[in-house]
């Protein structure tokens, strides 16, 4: 019994010692395969663990204007960040009282973030005060996880505004990264209008990322390999422009407390030299965080400060556009530059009567864009006919949109057969409709920016070039100058109708009797022409357009204020201004010139502002 009792306990310990040796061979495998099969994919695992990455937000691009002068600059801000990882939220009522937040924003950022990575920084708060800033500092060893990092944020440095052409920053939107989910974070800035926005790839730069080693509790210990990898940010390329902003500051002054839109192109290539949006907004507000109360008043004025009226109006242009219907009836042969009209006031067609506002007598063509006769351009449109004069308002560029770098622009509206069929139907409308059209009233629609092109276009004989505001890219990696080309064509009208054409304009500035007037400089011949649109909702619209000098024109101008009244009381003596103030850099009112600021030189020579552009 006591033999057979040794041979159980025997065979159980051969039993245990072989599921021993069993067990030991296991753990040896699983060794072996962790240490040499699988080493490299475990270690680059652990290697993630252990080393946390921090992303470095690059400098953004600076703008500078045609002169040189720095107009939009990047100053510190701080911003506070959350770890997932390592963040207590025991804490977010604390952090809350800190950073005046509602603890459910936190809450919210928070689970946004970790959706994104645990591992990744979160935005909560950006550009806090000084003050904010010592608490956090205080309070970090209570705070685990919360940081803050140095961001930068747009600085403007000179008296113009330009607010919606310069445009301005903002966090990027759910919307957007879902479109752009592998170029952007949540919690980066983004440009988010004017040119802000069209050169954003150029102007964000690339961000880097700094790698720091960390303990199983998430703790800082020290840099990963002394820094050997981190990855430097990028500063993001330079923008220069074609904007003079002493012109733009000088005009914004003369429209303070006004409602429309000047534009000042340069003929000889297309370059925006000022564009003014009144009323406009203080892009300061928004180069941080922009308060609710702030944007919720700004999208509540009935005055609409945010909307852009230089790119995306459609107001009727009035006697403005009376050289083109000129230019159309030479073309076709409908008129001759002889053809008079005698003008008693008004002209009757069936029953109705259409008004002019003065008696003229008998005027030509020349006389007729001079004086302004609403009569003679009544019959010069019936005898042109709609087809013509749309064709050359095409040619202009009205009816479609001018292509400049803003992504808002509207394409007004021209008024073409095909159009009045599909409105009114084909025996809906008649020749009664023409009248209007043919003094600038009816369907027609403009933009202040299609009209400043018009006037580029008369002041070169033809030469439409496309409107733009950046000039040059300025790359910082590597070092370089990128002149950026746009459009140009050619408007085919002959030499002999530029001629008559462009000499009414000069006699409506410079002639007695002519409607411009006040838009006269002293030493400087000019061309223009005023106009006075009816407005059904209110007072008259009052209009400029014109170009300088007269022989070599360097600048061309539109000019609209909005229920003004008489376009030639109104609008030319302030378009004059602007243009006289640019080719003089002082007006005559001064008795000295005033001192020039000294601008800031451009990172490399540039060529000239005509070279690059496609022609």
């Amino acid at each position: 019994m006591a033999q057979q009792d040794d041979i159980a306990i025997y065979g159980k310990r051969r039993t245990m010692y072989a599921v021993i040796a069993m067990m030991f061979l296991f753990f040896f495998a699983r060794l072996f395969q962790l240490q040499m099969i699988y080493s490299e994919e475990y270690g680059r695992k652990s290697e993630e663990n252990s080393i946390r990455t921090i992303p470095k937000e690059p400098v953004r691009g600076y703008i500078f204007d045609r002169n040189g002068t720095l107009v939009v600059d990047n100053r510190p801000a701080f911003t506070v960040t959350i770890m997932p990882f390592e963040f207590d939220k025991r804490t977010i009522d604390e952090l809350s009282r800190l950073l005046s937040l509602d603890p459910e924003f936190i809450r919210d950022r928070l689970r946004k973030g970790e959706a994104y990575s645990r591992f990744a920084p979160v935005k909560i708060k950006r550009d806090i005060d000084f003050k904010t800033l010592a608490a956090l500092e205080e309070k970090r060893d209570r705070l685990p996880g919360v940081d803050t990092q140095v961001e930068s944020k747009r600085w403007y440095t000179t008296r113009a505004v330009a607010s919606h052409t310069l445009g301005y920053t903002k966090e990027i939107s759910e919307s957007q990264m879902k479109l752009q989910v592998d170029e952007y974070a949540p919690g980066d800035v983004v440009g988010s209008a004017g040119l802000e926005a069209r050169y954003e790839p150029s102007l964000r730069g690339q961000k880097g990322a700094e790698f720091s080693m960390v303990n199983v509790r998430g703790q800082v210990i020290g840099r990963f390999e002394n820094g050997n990898n981190d990855v430097p940010a990028v500063e993001g390329d330079d923008l220069i422009l074609t904007m003079d902003f002493g012109l733009q500051a000088f005009a914004e002054s003369l429209m303070t407390d006004k409602r429309g839109a000047f534009v000042a192109i340069d003929p000889t290539d297309g370059g925006i030299l000022a564009m003014v949006s009144k009323p406009d907004y203080d892009l300061s507000k928004f180069s941080g965080v922009t308060p609710p109360d702030i944007w919720r008043s700004l999208n509540e004025d009935e005055a609409a400060p945010l909307y852009n009226r230089a790119t995306l109006t459609r107001y009727p242009p009035g006697s403005t556009f009376k050289m083109l219907l000129a230019i159309a009836a030479l073309e076709s042969g409908s008129v001759t530059k002889s053809w008079r009209v005698n003008c008693g006031g008004s002209f009757r067609m069936g029953n109705k009567v259409f008004k002019d506002l003065h008696v003229h007598g008998s005027v030509d063509l020349v006389n007729a864009i001079q004086k302004s006769c609403n009569v003679y351009f009544y019959q010069c449109m019936l005898k042109t006919g709609l087809d013509a004069w749309s064709h050359y308002g095409n040619e202009f560029g009205f009816g479609r949109l001018t292509g400049i770098d803003l992504y808002e622009e509207n394409p007004g509206l021209l008024p073409t057969t095909a159009y009045m069929d599909k409105r009114y139907g084909k025996d809906g409308w008649t020749r009664g409709f023409l009248p209007s059209l043919g003094i600038g009233q009816g369907e027609l629609g403009v933009t202040p920016l299609q009209m400043a092109c018009y006037a580029a276009a008369l002041a070169t004989r033809g030469e439409y070039h496309q409107p733009h505001v950046a000039r040059a890219i300025v790359t910082k990696s590597p070092r370089a100058t990128d002149s950026l080309t746009f459009q140009t064509r050619h408007i085919d009208v002959s030499a002999s109708t530029w001629d008559v054409v462009r000499e009414g304009m000069r006699r409506v500035v410079e002639e007695p009797g002519g409607t411009g007037g006040m838009a006269r400089i002293r030493g400087i011949v000019s061309a223009g022409k005023t106009g006075t649109a009816q407005n059904p909702h209110g007072p008259d619209h009052a209009w400029y357009v014109g170009f300088a000098p007269f022989d070599s024109p360097r600048i061309a101008v539109a000019m609209l204020l909005e229920n003004a009244g008489y376009g030639g009381t109104q609008a030319a003596p302030l378009a004059g201004l602007c243009i006289e103030r640019y080719l003089k850099g002082w007006v005559t009112h001064h008795d000295t010139p005033p001192p020039r600021p000294r601008p800031v030189p451009f990172p490399q020579a540039l060529p000239p502002l005509h070279a690059g552009l496609a022609r």
